[in-house]
């Protein structure tokens, strides 16, 4: 902490909030106590916490949660894996006491985006196909003392939460696993939203609205067709939050396709003609997911796709830059391809406050639950109310998340398949609230970093 503190004193007016002062800069930071919780504690054992799949700009802050409510409820020890489980199986951890040493630690790796542990898309076999991976698990956790194993991540990870808690059971192990839901997709089934989409969707409709404004600076004689490549294989969750834009003081896209319906290639192109005969300047977003009717992916028609993950998930890129090609040849007008991939994934400067505070409060949930007495479940967010929007947790089994995905409702999008609905819009906006300031040094955001352990894992 000497790295970044000058002055640590209790704030002047109220002494539940502490304040910092950071080196080299007249900044200070304002946060919250957190009070012992003595009537809580229950935990006799460890915790071990991972990372894993995409990371966002949320993922750090369920890690703050898991880590503080585990201290707080008496666990001895929070250990991180590096690289989840992948990390583990190699026995590579950290105690996480060793790098979140004081409240400004926990607010820096709030306001830190990617996954400050590392991520890995590793697939455990099934328990009958290879037990010798689960007992080597099984016995580090046990040289560690791990009393409660919580797993942030997506779909991928709930099916690890799932093998695990289910090898626990069959063969007599104490161990209680959670699953602490995390994707920018918002994919995960039985949750009315994921933490890090909130802060994905804020920062794609404000890029939209960005390139929408660029785009009408400056006219060409036969047009210009920006065309914006949205992250999204099956479900069109981030790219509908692309009409976010949309208000008085813009148009919002022209266009929005989602995966959940076939892309028909050449009514696009006819489409495209038709806005060009109304304006000179179009734009469109685009999932990186869309495919035709016979199921091939709209970004295989330019290049083949010969990377393929753990879990079989082709690597998807090039959608927009072969949709910008198509339309330069059939109409001749000036295009462009923007994709903003892991853009929209790292903006912790344009973080949804809501997306925040939810994703601190799940990370909390999913300890409180493990300490409760449930394993084999995933914590998941029940929406309350929309206005005023109210948002609490709940657990789900997790043999009902696993490898099931949530789309976008049908009715949510428009009968022509190009465009949300305000059902859609409304769903999302809530998500979208509110501002995480970034702690700034040397005009740049100041994140938690641990360069000797963690910078050549």
């Amino acid at each position: 902490m000497q790295r970044y503190i000058k002055i640590v004193k209790m704030h002047k007016k109220n002494k539940n909030y502490w304040t910092f002062m950071l080196k080299r800069t007249n900044i200070e930071l304002t946060v919250k106590r957190n009070k012992k919780q003595e009537g809580n504690k229950r935990m006799k054992g460890n915790v071990i916490v991972g990372q894993s799949g995409g990371p966002t700009a949320a993922i750090n802050a369920s890690l703050a949660g898991v880590y503080r409510t585990a201290k707080d409820r008496g666990a001895n020890k929070v250990y991180g894996m590096l690289h989840g489980i992948q990390g583990l199986l190699k026995e590579k951890y950290i105690d996480l006491s060793d790098h979140i040493k004081t409240e400004l630690d926990a607010e820096l790796l709030k306001r830190t985006p990617a996954a400050f542990l590392g991520s890995c898309r590793y697939k455990l076999p099934e328990i009958h196909e290879n037990r010798e991976v689960y007992d080597k698990i099984f016995e580090i956790l046990d040289k560690l003392d791990i009393e409660v194993f919580i797993y942030i991540g997506g779909n991928d990870s709930m099916d690890t939460i799932k093998k695990l808690s289910d090898y626990a059971i069959i063969f007599g192990h104490a161990i209680r696993f959670i699953g602490c839901p995390k994707t920018i997709d918002n994919d995960l089934a039985l949750t009315d939203h994921t933490p890090g989409y909130g802060s994905a969707a804020k920062y794609i409709g404000t890029s939209m609205k960005e390139i929408i404004r660029d785009s009408f600076c400056l006219e060409y004689e036969k047009g210009v067709v920006s065309i914006v490549e949205i992250m999204g294989r099956n479900a069109g969750w981030l790219t509908g939050a692309a009409a976010l834009s949309k208000g008085e003081d813009c148009e919002g896209p022209d266009l929005i396709y989602l995966p959940e319906l076939p892309f028909d290639l050449q009514l696009f192109g006819e489409k495209i003609k038709q806005l060009l005969q109304e304006k000179t300047s179009i734009v469109v977003a685009v999932s990186e997911g869309i495919r035709t009717e016979d199921g091939t992916y709209v970004c295989e028609l330019g290049n083949s796709i010969d990377f393929v993950d753990a879990f079989g998930h082709k690597q998807l890129s090039g959608t927009a830059s072969y949709l910008a090609s198509y339309i330069a040849g059939e109409i001749g007008c000036k295009t462009r391809a923007i994709e903003l991939s892991t853009l929209q994934r790292a903006a912790s400067h344009a973080a949804s406050r809501v997306d925040i505070l939810e994703a601190y409060q799940v990370g909390g949930a999913a300890v409180k639950a493990a300490d409760e007495g449930d394993t084999g479940k995933m914590v998941v967010l029940k929406r309350l109310s929309d206005d005023p929007y109210q948002c609490g947790t709940e657990v789900k089994d997790v043999h009902k998340i696993a490898n099931d995905e949530k789309l976008v409702p049908r009715n949510w999008v428009n009968e022509e398949g190009t465009y949300v609905t305000n059902e859609f819009i409304s769903y999302v906006r809530p998500l979208i609230q509110g501002d995480v300031s970034p702690v700034m040094v040397d005009g740049i955001p100041r994140h938690l970093y641990t360069p000797k352990e963690l910078s050549h894992r």
